[in-house]
């Protein structure tokens, strides 16, 4: 290497699975990134945050997790090149596109694994259609986001910030630096913009608000599936007692912990937790068993 940038810095975005458009039936059309992992393996469907696309919250994790498990990453409604539609954004909604996504690929059930905002849709497709989940991972995430008027302006504040610096993204040639991993700092937030400029800002400004009325308190607890979190200890946008509030309310739950804020996927390190926390789950959910 003699110190020289790797490839994909160098070409301004990070080596990313092939992706695909694919057309739900009654839905519209999404997109989604696979990797086909070892015959026979267990299917990960991996569910972003707001504000990101299954291309920028996941890159550090697609090789490393095909290694054992076939990947599906889907771009949500209104995200990247996810599905559009004129309907207001309901997170509900997103998780009977990630069922149809699922039924239309044949490949569930899956563990779902939800980072931030994906998160609540994980949770709500194992709601909905619990046929079609073996397990959860649920990461930087919570079951409800804004239980008491601290949290509340530490969200909002944190959204706010988020939500100005992709608008910026869509007028500028580049970000504000972004702590994404080990990339040169002039060239990946250039990509980073260029997918952020696929967003629809409509819906997600209502994706921004179904995040903040979101509260699954009443039924959490019901969750019947092997389930582990992986709890971000640093973070500012979901804070960590919130999350493992959610860990002690799920039975069984399994917390791996991190000591991260809530950019911790885009770290190279954050594919070891997460490897941890699926092979976990995909022992106890009676999948195919790899060492932890």
């Amino acid at each position: 290497m003699n110190g020289s940038p790797p490839t994909w810095a160098r070409t301004g975005g990070p080596p990313l699975p092939p992706g695909r458009r694919l057309e739900l039936a009654r839905r519209g059309t999404t997109f989604v990134r696979e990797v086909a992992g070892p015959p026979g393996a267990p299917t990960v469907l991996l569910l972003h945050g707001w504000v990101a696309s299954a291309g920028i919250n996941w890159f550090q994790v697609f090789a490393p997790l095909g290694r054992d498990y076939r990947v599906v990453a889907p771009d949500l409604r209104g995200h990247g090149r996810g599905l559009r539609t004129r309907r207001i954004f309901r997170l509900a909604d997103c998780a009977d596109d990630c069922a149809a996504t699922i039924e239309r690929l044949g490949t569930g059930p899956v563990i779902a694994v939800g980072y931030s905002m994906g998160g609540p849709v994980a949770q709500l497709l194992w709601r909905r259609h619990r046929d079609l989940v073996a397990g959860l991972v649920l990461c930087a995430t919570s079951a409800g986001f804004l239980p008491d008027a601290r949290s509340r302006l530490a969200f909002q504040s944190w959204a706010v910030a988020a939500a100005a610096a992709a608008r910026a993204a869509a007028f500028a040639p580049r970000l504000p630096p972004l702590p994404l991993g080990r990339a040169r700092p002039e060239l990946l937030p250039a990509w980073v913009a260029a997918e952020m400029r696929r967003h629809d800002w409509r819906m997600i400004v209502e994706a921004g608000h179904s995040i903040g009325t979101y509260h699954a308190g009443r039924w959490i607890g019901q969750v019947d599936v092997p389930t582990a979190v992986v709890c971000t200890a640093a973070d500012r946008a979901v804070p960590a007692d919130l999350q493992r509030a959610m860990a002690e309310a799920i039975p069984g739950a399994d917390v791996v912990e991190v000591d991260d804020g809530h950019l911790a996927c885009a770290r190279p390190g954050f594919a070891r937790p997460l490897v941890t926390a699926l092979n976990r789950v995909a022992e106890r959910a009676g999948l195919a068993h790899f060492p932890a």
